[in-house]
This record gives C-alpha cells, sequence and structure tokens, in this order.
C-alpha cells in the first residue's frame, strides 16, 4: 500500500510577523507577505489553497477568498536565526543550526584570499569604491550575499561554460573552511560570462558587494546550487533518519541544494511549474517515503519586491495542487508550508521573520487544528513519527492532533 508524507514549502510565504520580530529583527514588526499580496491585488483567487485553509490560517477572509471550516491547519513561529531558507530547511527537518557570525566579506578577504593562494589557486582582489571582492582562477568570484540577511552569507559564483561546477565547488570548500558566517553558497549558470558577473555587481549600507544572483544570469540556464552550511549534523535531520532506516526519501527544487540527502534523490529544479510536476511524478513512483519540494519563485518575487510576480507564481502553484491532490492515496499525509516570508513591501528586499502556514490535508479529516507551532521542528518530527522512526533533533509531532 502506497503511504507518502508529502510536504510543498511555499518559499518566503509568510503570515505576519512573529512575537519576537522586534527583538530578533527589528523593522519586520509589522511585516506580512500575505497581507502586502493581497493589498496590491485583492481580486486575487487561490481556490486550492484557499479550500486547504490558507485563509484559515492567515485569520482573515478576502473579498474572494473565505474561510474553510473543514479545512486542517495551524501556523509556526521560526526558532532559527534571523529569517533563512537554509537554516528554514534544516529546521524543517529537524535540527537548529548554531547561531553563525555575522560579519561583512570585508573582515575576511584577506584569510580567503590567503588560504586559496596557499591551496595552489590564482588570487585576484577586486577593488570597487573602497570595497573589496575576491576573484579565483579568473572565473569563480567570492564576495556578500546580498539576498539573504547581510552578512549572514557569502557566495562562490562562476559562469560553468568557463568554470566546471565541481571545480567551483573545490574553491567554495575552501572558504567554508575559514569563515564562519551561516552559509557559502556555490552557484552558476551556462549561457552567461564574466561581464554578466560584473554588470550584476551591487554595494549595499556602504559596507557589503556582491554579484546580485537574480542579476547574474545564473538562473536562466543550466544552474546548479549547492548551500554549504554551518553547525549542521544531517545524522539528526529527517531525510538522513528516514533513508536510515530503508525509507525512501526525495527532495525537489532548492531544498535538494541545501539538505543533506546522500542516500535519497535530490532533485534540483527552480520553475514553479515544472517543481509541481516533478512532485507529482515522484509521487507516481514512490511506494512509500517522504517528498518534500521547495517552490523557489515565491521567494525570488519577494527578493523582486514585486507583489504582481509573487501573485503570478502562487497562482501557477495553486493551479498545479489538483495533480497532488489527485494522486494522494487513504493514507498519504500533504503539509503546505513557508519557511519564513518575504514581504514584498516592507521596504528592503530582504526576507522578513513571519509565523507560517501549515496546511494539512490526510485521510477525510476534516476542521482539525494543530495551533501555534513553536518550531517548524515539528514537521520533521512529524515526519519520522509517521514512519515510525527515531525523533530527530527536535521538534514535536502533531500526528495526535489529527486521529
Amino acid at each position: 500500500m502506497k503511504r507518502r508524507f508529502i510536504v510543498i514549502v511555499l518559499d518566503g510565504f509568510g503570515m505576519g510577523a512573529t512575537k519576537d520580530a522586534y527583538i530578533k529583527r527589528p523593522g519586520d514588526e509589522k511585516a506580512c507577505t500575505i497581507g502586502s499580496i493581497l493589498k496590491d491585488h485583492p481580486d486575487l483567487k487561490l481556490p486550492n489553497l484557499e479550500k486547504l485553509g490558507l485563509m484559515n490560517a492567515y485569520g482573515h477572509e478576502s473579498d474572494l477568498m473565505k474561510f474553510n471550516p473543514k479545512a486542517n491547519y495551524g501556523k509556526s513561529e521560526l526558532m532559527h536565526f534571523g529569517a533563512d531558507t537554509f537554516m528554514g530547511h534544516q529546521e524543517i527537518m529537524g535540527s537548529i543550526p548554531k547561531d553563525p557570525e555575522m560579519v561583512p566579506f570585508q573582515e575576511k578577504v584577506d584569510i580567503v584570499a590567503k588560504h586559496l593562494k596557499d591551496a595552489g589557486h590564482k588570487v585576484d582582489i577586486i577593488n570597487r569604491d573602497g570595497l573589496r571582492y575576491v576573484v579565483v582562477d579568473d572565473y569563480c568570484t567570492v564576495a556578500d550575499n546580498l539576498e539573504a540577511d547581510l552578512g549572514m552569507c557569502y557566495n562562490v559564483t562562476a559562469p560553468l561554460d568557463y568554470l566546471p561546477f565541481d571545480k567551483e565547488l573545490a574553491i567554495a570548500r575552501k572558504v567554508r573552511e575559514v569563515v564562519t558566517v551561516g552559509r557559502v553558497v556555490v552557484f552558476g549558470g551556462t549561457g552567461n560570462n564574466m561581464d554578466d558577473l560584473y554588470a550584476a555587481e551591487e554595494i549595499k549600507e556602504g559596507k557589503y558587494i556582491g554579484i546580485a544572483s537574480a542579476k547574474s544570469k545564473s538562473y536562466d540556464q543550466g544552474y546548479q546550487c549547492l548551500h554549504l552550511g554551518y553547525g549542521i549534523d544531517p545524522n539528526v535531520q529527517a531525510p538522513t533518519i528516514l533513508t536510515r532506516n530503508g525509507i525512501d526519501c526525495t527532495l525537489i527544487g532548492k531544498v535538494a541544494d541545501i539538505v543533506h540527502n546522500e542516500k535519497g534523490t535530490s532533485i534540483s529544479c527552480v520553475p514553479t511549474a515544472e517543481c509541481m510536476d516533478l512532485t507529482y511524478e515522484a509521487m507516481k513512483k514512490m511506494e512509500e517515503g517522504f517528498i518534500c519540494t521547495n517552490i523557489q519563485e515565491t521567494d525570488l518575487a519577494g527578493h523582486s519586491q514585486s507583489s504582481t510576480r509573487y501573485r503570478e507564481i502562487l497562482e501557477i502553484a495553486d493551479s498545479k495542487l489538483p495533480l497532488i491532490l489527485n494522486e494522494m492515496k487513504d493514507d498519504d499525509l500533504l503539509v503546505i508550508m513557508a519557511d519564513h516570508g518575504n514581504d514584498p513591501n516592507i521596504g528592503h528586499s530582504k526576507h522578513t521573520r513571519e509565523n507560517v502556514p501549515l496546511l494539512i490535508k490526510y485521510k477525510d479529516l476534516e476542521g482539525r487544528q494543530i495551533g501555534l507551532r513553536h518550531t517548524l521542528s515539528d514537521v520533521g518530527a512529524s515526519v519520522c513519527d509517521y514512519f515510525n522512526v527515531e525523533a530527530p533533533a527536535h521538534g514535536t509531532s502533531f500526528l495526535d492532533l489529527l486521529k
């Protein structure tokens, strides 16, 4: 009998500021991603998410979307530092990463450059308006990540027609050895070149300089990406626990790039429709197991500060949901959630610290509420509970509330 637990993460789709936002993310106290989208687009209609309890989780109705008394739903706070996709997904899988150092790449240029030179790489230091970043082996930039919280991540970027991804990854691993920021993000695409990367240079707050990923043309074709995290133990996370017990695990979309899944299947993908189609195909092939899909384009729309683009992506995701819902069998469980917020109208292009929805489809259950969870790890704990394997490091299962 087929038995699957499916999680779809609408990246950056927040439901309003967490109660600790004024302490942990000053400036995010008024953030509300769904509220901003609905304010700009009151005619937004997402019939499948609405039926699953989207407005119930939000706590408000719009002109066209209403509460569904039959929905199973809840919300979750964030336990990880800040509001971050990488850390959010580690938290979903059942671990809370160590608090990283937050420091501009300016303070690490010399130590990174020396470490790479000592490893035999050619290193050039680029100076723009008194700010520096590194170019390695002529085709690989190392600089600040401008999309996450400034100072939390460094990006390693290359045009893959000129530098293969495995060589770029080797450079990134050397960077990871000498920095303690939350992530070193290594990525690139084909069809672009160094002129495209240089054209995507940006400076923020006078002390951060990097290659704006969305402008670098890395996403256009041949995209590859891997996130090298700080303080992560994959052995206590749901994917490793499941596969260690012989249970299939498939990660689709950005989650494939950022969550360790050595014995499972990981499929990188960005386009929303393709991610949803791949989820459907994975369900058809899987007899028993866990599928987690990240819809990244919602987050990219937030970074672009475009509620219109955000709406378009939500509509695509919603239109594809019937594929998944119609493929569900009696014992399958579906959770639709987010990992943080990304309010397009907050006034900056960073993530926002918001509560996230938990929309649940399971058997013929109706009208169940799982309340406000204190950590995203409750999802990973519920996954492990569902398959009767050992619990991850953090989280409390909510399956008892669905009986």
